[in-house]
Parts: structure tokens; C-alpha cells; sequence
């Protein structure tokens, strides 16, 4: 399925690779954005407000990434920030979609791997329950506000994201620098379950789900192959040919870092990414040290 696609969220880390992948693939793409000089290939919105359903009528398919960063100390102020930039904006561009006179095919909406919570050694599968946590209310309420376009027939998918790992940012990005002098290490007791996923799968996955209309609800967008996160240390500080042996205790974590030290860093969350496979996703990176060494050039 080629045509013509809107999305939003495209200066952000998953967006910026995104939007040149599907350029390249043939897709006429049109970014969904902030502002009032939209310019060329470009629409604005005010994501807090009514989207006139005109305005997003015509489009095959819809890729909806906007959402405030969740890095950070997770104060009341940043905590009303991240709900703010994800529910609404999703609640009114999914009300749009379901009156435009001609509503796209597919409907692709982020999420998150913080769906689960922190569970141990369970395997996470699409259907497995939410669990809890701040980030956990945050994905649950995220993907209902795409209810209304559910509720009007169109295909709708929540991407839920691993630790998406690349050079130009993220989580991979801020722990290069600590590795790289040698001081780096595992977060708490390194037992937790860290389910990684390469920029290339991430970029590679909304593809398949754009294109295969059998994928729809949740999807795990997450290596088939994920590692505790001792092994994520191990194997990253091996790959830059440093020593990894200056641990964060979960205590220093909480200190640091407050709430969300144990809603990402500590938590554990085992995830399989079962729709992708069954649906004959092949993943371009499913071992990990074979793709840090090419995000990295080593």
C-alpha cells in the first residue's frame, strides 16, 4: 500500500528516521505539526484542540508519534505535560479521522512497552494485561483515546516501544558517555528484563503494520531477543572495549532519577513481539551485539 500519509511527531528520534524512510519508499508523506508557518508538505495543529475533520480527510494512512519526552524527574508539572501532549492530541485527531468524508485505511498510534509495568521473568505478549505504574496509566489511557476511530471502522494499531536503541538519541545516546569513560554498569541488580529494539526494526516495523492489513489493536515493537539488562551492560561496554564495573544501586537510581528510575530503568518487562512474527515480520536486528556494533561503527 503506497499513497499518501500524514504524520505527526516527525522531529522527534522515532519520526526523524521514519520520515525519510517513507519518502524513499514512495509514500507522498505530509507532517502534522505545531506552529503557524507550516510551509511546504505541511499542516498545522494545536494538538489540545478540535481538528476540523476536513483538514485530515484524504489521507491513506495516519502515523500519530507526538508526545512530550518522558525523560526527566518526573514532577507534577512534567507528569501533566506527558499525559497533556499524548491523550488529548490522540483523542481529537481520532475524533477527526472518524467524521473526515474520506477517512484513511490505517491508523498508527504510538505506545509503549510500559503498558505491562514491571513483571519479572513474565513473558509479555499483545494480550497480556496492563500492570502498574505511572507510565502504565499513561499507555493505558493512551491507546483508548484512539477509541472513536476504532469505533468508525478504521484500522487502528498501537506501536508499543522497547528501549529504541540509536547514535542520534534516546536512551542509547545518554549512555555512551559514562561506557565510553569506563563508568558504566547495571541499574540495580541488572536482573531486569530490558527489551531493546534497533532504530532500523522500529522504522521497519510501522512499515509492516502500515502494510499488512491483518495487524491491528497492540504490537510489540521489540527484538525477538531480549536481554536482562547486566547483559545489555555487559555486551555494550564489550562492544566499545571498555570495562563495565561501576553498578548504579537501585537506591542511587530512585535518588537520581525519582519515580521513573523504577517505571524504565529497574523495571523488568520480558516482551515477545508476537503479532510482528506471526505476521512475517523478519526482523533486521534480532541480537544485540551485532546491532550496537553497526549503530555505533564498530
Amino acid at each position: 500500500m503506497k499513497g499518501k500519509v500524514l504524520i505527526s511527531g516527525s522531529s522527534g528520534l522515532i519520526g526523524g528516521a521514519l520520515l525519510p524512510a517513507l519518502k524513499a519508499s514512495g509514500w507522498q508523506v505530509t507532517r502534522l505539526i505545531r506552529g503557524a508557518s507550516p510551509g511546504e508538505g505541511a499542516i498545522t495543529w494545536d494538538p489540545s484542540q478540535p481538528l476540523a475533520p476536513g483538514v485530515v480527510s484524504g489521507f491513506d494512512a495516519i502515523i500519530h508519534l507526538a508526545g512530550a519526552s518522558i525523560v526527566g524527574r518526573w514532577t507534577d508539572a512534567k507528569k501533566r505535560r506527558i499525559i497533556s501532549s499524548r491523550v488529548p492530541s490522540t483523542q481529537n485527531l481520532a475524533r477527526a479521522l472518524a467524521e473526515a468524508p474520506q477517512p484513511p485505511r490505517v491508523l498508527v498510534c504510538a505506545s509503549a512497552v510500559g503498558f505491562y509495568g514491571s513483571r519479572g521473568d513474565e513473558v509479555l505478549r499483545e494480550d497480556s494485561p496492563s500492570g502498574q505504574g505511572f507510565v502504565t496509566e499513561v499507555c493505558r489511557e493512551w491507546e483508548a483515546a484512539s477509541q472513536p476511530a476504532i469505533d468508525a471502522g478504521i484500522r487502528t494499531a498501537h506501536t508499543r516501544f522497547g528501549i529504541v536503541l540509536s547514535a542520534a538519541g534516546g536512551a542509547l545516546q545518554k549512555m555512551l558517555l559514562p561506557f565510553r569513560l569506563g563508568a558504566g554498569g547495571n541499574m540495580g541488580d541488572g536482573r531486569q528484563w530490558w527489551p531493546w529494539i534497533d532504530m532500523a526494526d522500529v522504522v521497519g516495523a510501522v512499515l509492516h503494520v502500515v502494510a499488512h492489513e491483518s495487524v491491528h489493536g497492540p504490537v510489540n515493537v521489540a527484538s525477538p531477543n531480549p536481554v536482562r539488562n547486566a547483559d545489555f551492560t555487559r555486551t555494550l561496554a564489550s562492544v566499545l572495549s571498555r570495562p563495565a564495573i561501576f553498578p548504579m544501586p537501585a537506591f542511587m537510581a530512585r535518588l537520581v532519577f525519582g519515580e521513573m528510575a523504577d517505571d524504565l530503568l529497574l523495571a523488568s518487562q520480558r516482551v515477545e513481539p508476537t503479532k510482528l512474527l506471526a505476521s512475517g515480520y523478519s526482523f533486521h536486528s534480532p541480537d544485540l551485539e551485532p546491532a550496537l556494533r553497526a549503530i555505533l561503527g564498530k
